[in-house]
């Protein structure tokens, strides 16, 4: 997802500090969540081997449901991203939500 490894000491507060036997070995300097977005999506092109925009109605579907779950739509412009990966309007997205929420 695009993290950076970092030396223990070098770690910011919101980095993730990683210990082992007590002592910290790492920092884990995670992305900020409109960047994971763009490398969820290129993985899941990639896991497809095709782009999403290809994919048909259905797989279109399952990858919001997966991206729902992985918490993409509370990212700031996260439909509207879904949206121009999948080639499918902010509505289309929408209804595939509400969808899920409602089967």
């Amino acid at each position: 997802m695009g993290g950076e490894l970092l030396p223990p000491g070098d770690g910011g507060l919101d980095d993730v500090v990683l210990s082992w036997q007590g002592a910290d070995v790492a920092a884990v300097r995670l992305p900020q969540l409109a960047d994971s977005l763009d490398h969820i999506l290129a993985a899941m092109e990639r896991a497809k081997g095709r782009p999403l925009a290809d994919l048909d109605r259905r797989e279109k579907q399952e990858v919001v449901r997966v991206l729902e779950g992985r918490g993409a739509f509370s990212v700031r412009h996260g439909v509207e991203t879904v949206a121009g990966a999948l080639g499918v309007s902010r509505f289309t997205v929408y209804n595939y939500l509400n969808r899920e929420k409602t089967s």
